[in-house]
């Protein structure tokens, strides 16, 4: 890729080597022996941000075919490629804003493409789709349906044929929002999807914990055909995995399930190197949380919502004991953040200091963390303060050699940056006041959230973050509607599998990920 198109920015990173901190409220636990990077090199990474190409309309996902190539999928319904010498080419590769119903959380959310894609050409999409002209944003949504579709390219390579759609699967939405939206392959090579509650606020008819129902789940289906036939959508065309968790056959529990108890996972992914999976899911009003499943789980976790927001409960009514559901290895309060965004596992080799670290941030003001396993089964995170000139990372996205991007969320001045790093730092511990009201686009509630943020407690840290953030966000989205549902939160249905795995993270560094095509 050629010189990219604009100097980094640095912002100071800031942690503490010794504890990993849950910040306001939260616990604390004692880092190992095990001898972790950030202690070995003086502290974490020092991350900057260097622009790669601007000019997007609501960027929301990123992602690579296997080449040099970078694919952007804009909330709207266009996919837009960045050229191996860093050029945003006119036409887009995709456009199918004739079927996307967007605004506020709906669009096109996720893209991915078939791990065979240089000999089948396949690509997958994740999209709203309304069966009528329109679909409100917030409200009752009985004609919006999520649809998982295959695409196939035109002998052009910069070009898909909008015409060669599959759809594999459609999942009815209740309410316009928590729509999750992300899918990826696993390495087992079936495909993944997140799945939101339905929507509404406070998952008012308990879909995350009901087994009977595709809401509030992750999901993994066979693309390629082999398994059981699907179960909770008749019409799909996709196969299910035998080894799923909740596999019965027809009716009963869906055998698409693979994991239960999400509200909104907006953003997970897999470490390319140890298959581990990275869950960034968003929360109700107070916490922000990111799970983590090791390669080794036969699935099944229960990820608690909306018996537990986080670590914390939030309506336990006809919950199991917490013993029987799996909690986030990192949950951060509302007086940081507002909306969490998964993000990835360095395994590039540009900047050896960032191998092995998990970076992920918050779509509201573009505040970061770095986690890194502390070698005892638990983890050491990092707040690095907040992400230079990204103000709203709606997504990060990983190049075919394992360099990590992240989307900055605008209207007309979306924009893609490459994460890199310095020469590190002695590590600091620091805050700041800087806040961006989360748009449409990952979450709305029936009450909007208040002007300034209120810290539920404080941080004992006395140093500070003295880097600043000089870029301002352009997108203004605020909810403009209040829904006006009466529902009643009941609970019917409980999941009984209960996971086993205790599995640890345990990287091995490599200096030669794999390449690209």
């Amino acid at each position: 890729m050629k010189l990219l198109k604009a100097i980094g920015v640095i912002v100071m990173l800031v942690g503490l080597a010794a504890l990993v901190v849950m910040l306001n409220g939260g616990w604390q636990t004692a880092v190992s022996a095990a001898v972790a990077p950030q202690e070995t090199q003086g502290g974490p990474p020092t991350i900057t941000t260097t622009l790669v190409e601007n000019g997007f309309s609501y960027p929301v996902d990123i992602a690579n075919a296997g080449d040099n190539r970078l694919f952007v999928a804009q909330q709207g319904g266009l996919i837009r490629i960045i050229d191996a010498n860093g050029d945003l080419l006119p036409t887009p590769f995709l456009n199918i804003t004739d079927r996307v119903e967007d605004g506020g959380e709906q669009g096109l959310l996720g893209l991915v493409f078939h791990p065979n894609y240089t000999t089948n050409g396949y690509f997958y999409v994740n999209y709203t789709y309304c069966t009528t002209s329109s679909c409100p944003d917030f409200g009752s949504t009985p004609n919006l349906y999520t649809r998982i579709s295959r695409f196939s390219v035109t002998a052009d390579p910069n070009v898909a044929d909008p015409s060669s759609e599959l759809v594999l699967m459609e999942v009815q939405q209740p309410y316009g929002n928590h729509n999750g939206g992300d899918i990826d392959f696993g390495s087992d090579g079936y495909l993944y999807i997140g799945m939101g509650d339905g929507g509404s606020g406070g998952d008012p008819q308990n879909r995350a914990q009901n087994p009977a129902v595709l809401l509030g789940k992750m999901l993994r289906i066979d693309v390629d055909g082999g398994g059981d036939p699907p179960d909770c959508d008749s019409d799909g065309n996709y196969t299910i995995p035998p080894t799923n968790p909740f596999v019965n056959g027809s009716g009963g529990d869906c055998d698409e399930i693979w994991h239960t108890g999400l509200r909104n996972p907006w953003r997970f992914s897999f470490d390319r190197q140890t298959h581990d999976m990275f869950i960034g899911d968003v929360g109700q009003q107070n916490w922000e949380e990111v799970n983590f499943q090791p390669a080794s789980s036969s699935g099944g976790e229960n990820w608690g919502w909306r018996c537990y927001e986080g670590n914390h409960e939030y309506n336990t009514t006809g919950c199991q004991p917490p013993e029987a559901y799996d909690f986030p290895f990192f949950e951060y309060s509302h007086s940081l953040g507002i909306a969490v965004t998964g993000g990835f596992v360095y395994r590039g080799t540009d900047y050896p200091d960032l191998q092995g670290y998990y970076l992920f941030a918050d779509y509201g003001n573009g505040r970061a963390w770095l986690s890194y396993p502390d070698g005892g089964g638990g983890w050491d995170t990092s707040t690095i303060g907040f992400l230079p000139s990204v103000t709203s990372p709606s997504a990060f996205g990983e190049g075919c050699d394992g360099e990590l991007y992240v989307a900055h969320y605008s209207s007309s001045n979306g924009a893609i940056y490459k994460i890199g790093t310095t020469a590190v730092v002695t590590p600091i511990y620091g805050g700041g006041e800087e806040y961006n009201f989360l748009p449409l686009v990952l979450k709305g509630e029936e009450t909007p959230f208040p002007v300034t943020p209120t810290a539920t407690s404080t941080v004992t840290a006395t140093a500070t973050l003295t880097a600043t953030v000089t870029a301002t966000p352009t997108s203004t989205l605020t909810p403009t509607n209040t829904p006006t549902h009466t529902a009643t939160p009941t609970n019917t249905a409980t999941a009984t599998h209960t996971p086993t795995s205790t599995a640890t993270f345990t990287p091995t560094p490599t200096s030669e990920p794999p390449g690209c095509n």
